[in-house]
């Protein structure tokens, strides 16, 4: 049998350094059975990255210290921490701004003003693949122990 899956609520890191954008995504967020954090710069996303443990992380593009794109990259390159789905939230709407955010490994983006809706329902479906991501792997281990166990290791 494969292990019970995590009973903990999603968590959620909000990551801007506008006081007005972090706190509207805050209300919007407030009626998601999700515990959220808030970091203020790139700096402080990683740190909050590793001592928190998201499953999303809501990540403001220009910020002091590290761009958002910096954070991305970053957190893409840690194993530990790369399975973190990210949703860019971002004025930024040109071309390249879009094909720099995939390069750097962003799951998704958002553009401002943020909409409620649109929002909420990228929320849901990050953490509906952050589930099944996680589900798959969890299934992995257990099958790679299975055949290990099977080989005598």
């Amino acid at each position: 049998m494969t292990e019970l899956s995590d009973p903990r609520p999603n968590r959620i890191l909000i990551v801007d350094d506008n006081q007005a954008n972090r706190e509207l995504l805050e209300a919007y967020l407030s009626t998601t059975d999700c515990e959220l954090e808030i970091a203020v710069d790139g700096r402080e996303a990683l740190d909050k990255a590793r001592s928190f443990r998201p499953d999303l992380i809501l990540l403001d593009v220009m910020m002091p210290k590290l761009s958002g794109f910096e954070v991305c990259q970053k957190l893409k390159q840690d194993s530990e921490l790369k399975g973190i789905m990210i949703l860019m939230v971002t004025a930024l709407n040109e071309l390249g701004d879009i094909e720099r955010a995939v390069d750097a490994g962003t799951n998704d983006f958002l553009s401002k003003p943020v909409q409620k809706l649109e929002l909420l329902k990228r929320v849901e479906n990050l953490l509906a693949l952050k589930g099944v991501t996680d589900e798959n792997e969890r299934l992995r281990q257990y099958i790679q122990r299975m055949e290990d166990q099977g080989r005598g290791r």
